[in-house]
């Protein structure tokens, strides 16, 4: 029964590492990529049982050692980055009193069956922050939280009863907000501008593209597709820019990779930790879906993940400031042609699979 496990273990850590490599979107390959951090538990786990129970030099059980040691590196060398250990890619921001150029932001996917909805507002009250972003948010959830109207003025509301609806709170100026539907009919995104209290403008877009999931999508063309057009779009902007939702995506897949390629844009986790945001009913199945990436004009004042509120996600709140002068201390990385040409492959993709669906 012992060997039988240990072969379960070393099976499932050597697949988890192997499939993500294929070159494929369908749903089947891409849901690999998502527990890279449970995959290098599992690894060190069958590494451990095997050398407390079968730690012989059999050619056959070494060759299984050194396969679980090469699992263990790929998976730290992923999950790295997300750590305390791995350089932090956004600089802390120095801050004293109230300041005009920073901007606060609570993200939620309230998991549109969810009916704590007095939690929800509990935690917004709690945070307290400039700007709400709330996903899987239908007519009964606008209903609900009708009581932020009060003390944020400006909003764009998205009621869909599909699991894609969107809100858009604010108590900063919005100007231009718009909504988009950039791949798929029922899938909206919203853009805006957002005027700071110093007076400065930013520009905020918000995304929630169909996962590649069994009764979702059979791959995950739409979804790459939008993330890379809103990152095409973003990077035209001058100013600041921050790029928020629901990727349904984790952060380091290579099209999460390539988004930031794309836009140069930085990850404030990087450094700082993994900020798992979903399963959050599951701990032992983790992972970061829901993101905040920004332009190089922002430096980090907070990111912390939120307490549950009854969603399968747990909310995100990020306090950042605006500083245009901190583009000199963080670069971002220009996309060279190999990177542009494969966003447009991307999205290319992505347009005729949402065509012919």
């Amino acid at each position: 029964m012992g060997l039988i496990i240990f072969g379960l273990l070393t099976l499932i850590a050597v697949a988890a590492t192997l499939i993500p490599l294929i070159p494929s979107k369908r749903w089947y390959v891409q849901i690999f990529d998502y527990p890279r951090l449970q995959t290098f538990f599992i690894a060190v786990l069958a590494l451990g049982w095997y050398l407390i129970f079968y730690c012989t030099t059999s050619w056959i059980y070494v060759a299984f050692a050194v396969i679980l040691s090469l699992v263990i590196i790929v998976q730290a060398y992923k999950a790295a980055p997300y750590t305390p250990f791995g350089k932090k890619q956004v600089l802390q921001a120095d801050i004293s009193g109230n300041d005009g150029n920073t901007v606060s932001l609570f993200i939620c996917n309230v998991l549109q069956t969810n009916k704590n909805y007095e939690k929800v507002l509990e935690r917004i009250k709690r945070y307290d922050p400039d700007i709400i972003i709330t996903t899987e948010t239908n007519t009964e959830w606008q209903n609900r939280l009708k009581p932020l109207e009060e003390n944020y003025p400006y909003r764009q509301p998205v009621p869909l009863e599909n699991l894609y609806g969107m809100h858009l709170y604010s108590r900063l100026i919005l100007e231009k907000v718009e909504v988009r539907y950039l791949v798929e009919s029922d899938i909206p995104s919203i853009r805006a501008n957002v005027q700071l209290q110093s007076g400065e403008w930013i520009t905020l877009f918000i995304v929630h593209p169909r996962p590649p999931v069994p009764n979702e999508s059979k791959d995950s063309k739409d979804r790459d597709a939008e993330i890379i057009m809103v990152g095409k779009e973003a990077r035209k902007e001058e100013g600041g820019v921050i790029v928020a939702g629901d990727f349904n995506d984790v952060a380091w897949s290579e099209n999460t990779k390539l988004f930031q390629q794309v836009t140069g844009y930085l990850d404030p986790r990087k450094g700082r930790g993994f900020f798992n945001t979903y399963h959050a009913d599951v701990p032992v199945f983790r992972w970061p879906l829901d993101h905040i990436f920004h332009s190089n004009h922002f430096k980090l004042v907070k990111i912390e993940r939120v307490g549950n509120v009854g969603s399968d996600h747990f909310p995100m709140f990020i306090h950042l400031k605006y500083e245009p002068e901190a583009q000199y201390e963080q670069k971002e990385v220009k996309p060279d042609a190999d990177t542009e040409k494969e966003a447009e492959e991307t999205i290319r993709e992505g347009k005729s699979n949402s065509s012919e669906a």
